[in-house]
């Protein structure tokens, strides 16, 4: 057997085991619930949560690649879980296991064709965080710049690929914890192509810089320049940013600087999706830093969805009868012509903006404060696949541009929940639908910076 074939055996063995694994435990995990007391039963589904979320992080965190990205595409639902289980999922966002300094070292001089510390005048050998494809170290370069350094695992590009070609496992592993009317290929496909662009750090430094020069002198978004000198396809190189991360902040932040914070990030992803037409597809909040005072730096272009030709114009439709004009026929009528409801559904009008409207309430309202209590709710009711609205669920289609989409507005929710902020939502989603006036100073701020650019 070819090693190609062997590798690609032994990582889908795993991914087999550990479904086998936890499929197991929730069969015994019902039969529990069946033979324990009512009062017990939040009790067991906590434990059952956490054990599973310990194990799939576990797993998925040494498996690196396309299988540990999707447990961090995951990881917006942890706000419906236990406290233990959320920080055993999080940790899959920056704090996966290492590789050895020597690794990183060896990648280092493959790439720069010298040893990081000739390359570099200092280097730190211990990362400072690692993720699915690669760590990052700090380092200083010859000119004395402070710089963040983020190299690729060897072998990861192999391993993403050995993943990304079971296309069989990645359908079902996807499947499983899918919607009925999520297009589970479609999907994965999406997820196949984003994850071959983030294994080229060329790719991503375009990026990074596109978006940098897009925000150049914005009021409160900050982007890393690249070091274009000390990049190449497995290296990339960004300027340090001070600060620190998100746990951090939201436990020692005051409420004025949580709400700064906040707002920026929220306003960092609707300018992007509106204005730029590409957005940041990977929301989670290891992808930021933070100053004490509530200013945000965004990390890791990796994961950059453009819109092609038609998609945010087939979107469009949908969200104006949801949240502009608040009305379930409409929205029936644009979800039937997007092809988000499937044709003879039957359902009451009623019904469908029910279900649809959840994740949107922000949105319906003049002014709305985030917490956790809402983020866990609204999930609930979405892949609540036997409740009110199964019926509902049962007759979506939805397509994968929607479902990257949905992705950051759940990743941005949840961290909205954890930092409890309280605005004009409604309002301030107007300005970027239809250049509303500002309805907050932030928003006023970004305003006198669209009317400077060229």
């Amino acid at each position: 057997m070819s090693n190609a074939r062997l590798q690609r055996a032994r990582r889908t063995l795993r991914v087999w085991r550990l479904t086998a694994r936890n499929g197991a435990r929730f069969v015994a995990h019902r039969a529990r619930r069946l033979v324990t007391h009512r009062s017990r039963h939040e009790a067991l589904d906590s434990e059952f949560a956490i054990r599973t979320a310990n194990d799939v992080a576990r797993e998925l965190g040494n498996m690196k690649g396309a299988l540990m990205k999707f447990g961090q595409l995951l990881s917006f639902v942890v706000e419906a879980l236990p406290p233990e289980a959320q920080q055993a999922l999080s940790a899959l966002q920056s704090d996966a296991p290492p590789m050895a300094p020597e690794a990183a070292a060896a990648v280092v001089r493959a790439e720069l064709g010298a040893a990081p510390q000739k390359v570099f005048l200092d280097w730190q050998a211990v990362p400072v965080a690692a993720a699915s494809i690669g760590q990052v170290h700090r380092a200083v370069t010859r000119d004395g710049r402070d710089v963040a350094v983020k190299v690729q695992y060897p072998g990861v590009g192999d391993a993403i690929e050995t993943d990304l070609n079971n296309t069989e496992g990645l359908y079902r592993l996807v499947g499983a914890f899918a919607l009925k009317g999520l297009d589970t290929k479609g999907f994965v496909d999406e997820l196949r192509d984003r994850m071959r662009d983030e294994l080229d750090y060329r790719l991503e430094a375009g990026n990074q810089r596109e978006f940098a020069a897009h925000f150049a002198g914005h009021p409160f978004v900050r982007i890393p320049i690249v070091d274009a000198a000390t990049s190449s396809e497995r290296v990339l190189t960004t300027e340090w940013v001070e600060g620190i991360g998100f746990a951090e902040f939201l436990a020692t932040a005051t409420p004025a600087a949580k709400q700064r914070a906040g707002e920026g990030i929220w306003r960092f992803a609707q300018h992007a999706v509106h204005h730029l037409g590409a957005f940041n597809g990977d929301p989670h909040p290891g992808n930021y830093r933070f100053s004490i005072d509530g200013e945000v730096t965004f990390l890791d272009f990796g994961l950059v969805k453009r819109w092609t030709a038609g998609e945010w114009e087939q979107l469009l439709p949908t969200l104006h009868a949801v949240i502009v004009h608040r009305d379930p026929t409409l929205l029936v009528t644009a979800m039937e012509a997007s092809g988000f409801l499937r044709s003879g559904h039957g359902l009451a009008p009623e019904t469908v903006y029910e279900y649809v409207s959840t994740p949107y309430t922000p949105y319906l309202t003049d002014r709305f404060a985030f917490d956790r209590d809402f983020v866990k709710q609204a999930l609930a009711t979405i892949i609540d696949v036997r409740g009110p609205h199964a019926q509902v669920i049962e007759q979506l289609n939805m397509p994968p541009s929607f479902v990257i989409l949905d992705r950051v507005a759940w990743g941005v929710n949840a961290i909205l929940g954890k930092l409890e902020v309280e605005a004009p939502w409604r309002v301030m989603l107007l300005e970027y639908l239809f250049d509303g006036a500002p309805a907050t100073p932030m928003g006023e701020a970004e305003l006198a910076w669209r009317r400077r650019r060229p």
